[in-house]
């Protein structure tokens, strides 16, 4: 199947994926925070009984806080360099949302293993 496409196919791609534009980076922050939260749901529901509940709630709390201050940030960009100041937000939810679920993957072992 990839035969079918030609050469510069992945050239078009990395251009498409640099090319951010405001409901490009407004959809990547629901999509990367709200499967965190389904996660912690996810683990909540299947652990209805967890010593820990709190604890996951709080990382919920969190994630719904960065969301709102990262749609701020993404709302009031300036008008200027705004691809760059895209990336910066873009990479700064990566690595907010990365120490977020290594929170979570504590909260797990320490809830799974009570």
């Amino acid at each position: 199947m990839l035969a079918q496409f030609p050469e510069n196919t992945y050239l078009c791609i990395v251009i498409i994926q640099n090319d951010m534009n405001l409901r490009d980076i407004k959809k990547d922050i629901q999509y990367v925070i709200g499967a965190f939260i389904d996660d912690c749901t996810l683990f909540l529901n299947m652990n209805p009984d967890s010593k820990n509940a709190d604890e996951i709630t709080g990382l919920i709390d969190q994630a719904v806080d960065l969301y709102n201050d990262l749609r701020d940030k993404v709302v009031s960009a300036p008008k200027e360099e705004v691809k760059a100041y895209f990336k910066g937000v873009s990479q700064e939810l990566l690595a907010k949302t990365d120490s977020l679920y290594e929170a979570l993957a504590t909260a797990v072992k320490k809830g799974l293993a009570a």
